[in-house]
């Protein structure tokens, strides 16, 4: 375990020592008052990669050059667009090729996940999820159930924290499935929560809802790229996550799902159809009859948006240059080093509590700080100082050191601030 220490020369021999710090040099920083920022903010919007301008020129000039022909003519054509992030997708969610493509947003993405994996017969009609999930996903649900006639309020189980709590233990999941397994047909849930930062036991959670006979599936927003996940092995039917966080590929740009293999070949699957989702080749034949492809590829509808594919495209080569098992080895200890900070600085003060869980397996590089005194302006007092986080109502600030562009000097700077902060609220 490493013995961290609050000085300026330790944050900078650990950078020293970083074989990931060249990784930093690749993204365009912001700037606070005409300063470099100290950007912790990687679980709203990543940073651009420098490279991303390139891979769009690419495309751009094959679109000036080739026009419509660039869907099958040059080194990269349109066509098979969705086939270039199929490998390093799979490596950053842990799941074969053929289980995982990109297409659409997030939220579109579950919507169209739904109409195959949530199929209210009978009694069982509820979904399980978490209490406080991202209101997107809450939305989504509600509506949901409502276009299958149902109430919302009735439906939808939501499992919250235990009394003084912040957040949910596994066993209180995993009884809540039990206790409605006669009713129960989709568990639904994040893989990380957005505003907590606990990453929830997605296997204990799959194979809880399995043994129910329900449908499992996750939200991975706040997961992918940030923890290592294994979705194969963990077996949930479905799961869908966005690009523009962790993913660094740009304000609301396309998303991805997974798709388990063993639903891979399922034709009968109700789903909402596309000519994309066709059999590649039979697609231009332009017949009646929806053939699927095999795998989440057949979850497709549209063609793919080649201009943010491209962008994408710049961070996932990225990502499979750096690994994501070295990136997670960074990750441990720079958010460590956080909170090894955070905690000596705050001691008593009764300004600020850390609420994500101390366990390591609970947590990416997110903390989430419950701010006790000041409310939001602690919050600025921190940018103010150049610090990029993240406010959420009613009153926590969230941190997220992301090991692809960050420092442990960044970490450091961060205390500073963060004791300045105090000496005015404690």
């Amino acid at each position: 375990m490493t013995q961290y220490e609050y000085s300026l020369d330790f944050a900078r021999k650990m950078d020293q020592e970083d074989e990931l710090s060249v990784f930093r040099e690749m993204f365009f920083f912001p700037k606070v008052n005409g300063k470099e920022a100290i950007y912790f903010c990687g679980n709203s919007l990543g940073l651009q990669p420098k490279s991303v301008r390139e891979y769009l020129e690419k495309d751009l000039e094959s679109w000036a050059d080739k026009a419509v022909d660039g869907h099958f003519d040059g080194d990269s054509p349109w066509f098979s667009v969705h086939k270039r992030s199929k490998s390093a997708l799979s490596e950053i969610v842990g799941a074969k090729e053929h289980e995982v493509v990109v297409m659409n947003s997030l939220t579109s993405n579950l919507h169209a996940l739904m109409v195959s994996f949530y199929r209210p017969a009978g009694k069982r009609v509820k979904i399980i999820t978490e209490a406080g999930a991202f209101p997107s996903d809450m939305y989504m649900l509600e509506s949901q159930v409502k276009v299958h006639g149902l109430d919302p309020d009735k439906t939808i189980i939501e499992i919250a924290p235990r009394s003084g709590e912040h957040t949910l233990r596994t066993e209180d999941i995993i009884e809540t499935i039990e206790a409605n397994k006669e009713e129960l047909a989709l568990v639904m849930m994040a893989g990380l929560q957005y505003y907590t930062g606990q990453v929830f036991d997605m296997k204990a959670i799959t194979s809880a809802g399995h043994q129910a006979g329900a449908f499992v599936g996750f939200d991975l927003a706040h997961a992918a790229g940030n923890f290592p996940l294994q979705l194969h092995e963990w077996g949930m039917d479905f799961a869908a996550w966005c690009s523009y966080k962790y993913l660094n590929s740009g304000p609301g740009n396309v998303a991805g799902i997974f798709v388990h293999e063993r639903h891979a070949d399922s034709p009968e699957l109700v789903r909402f159809a596309g000519w994309w989702g066709h059999n590649e080749q039979e697609r231009f034949k332009m017949e009646k009859g929806f053939k699927p492809m095999y795998g989440a590829d057949g979850w497709q509808a549209s063609n793919g948006n080649v201009l943010g594919m491209a962008a994408h495209q710049a961070s996932l080569d990225i990502f499979q240059e750096a690994g994501m098992h070295k990136l997670r080895e960074k990750s441990l200890k720079l958010t460590g080093y956080l909170e090894f900070l955070i905690k000596k600085i705050s001691g008593n003060s009764g300004v600020l509590e850390i609420i994500t869980p101390e366990n390591h397996n609970e947590r990416g590089c997110q903390l989430s700080l419950l701010i006790h005194k000041g409310g939001k302006a602690v919050f600025d007092e921190f940018y103010q100082n150049g610090i990029v986080g993240d406010w959420r109502n009613p009153n926590v600030v969230r941190i997220a050191p992301t090991p692809l562009y960050n420092s442990f000097e960044d970490v450091f700077r961060f205390a500073k601030i963060l004791e300045q902060s105090l000496k005015k609220f404690a």
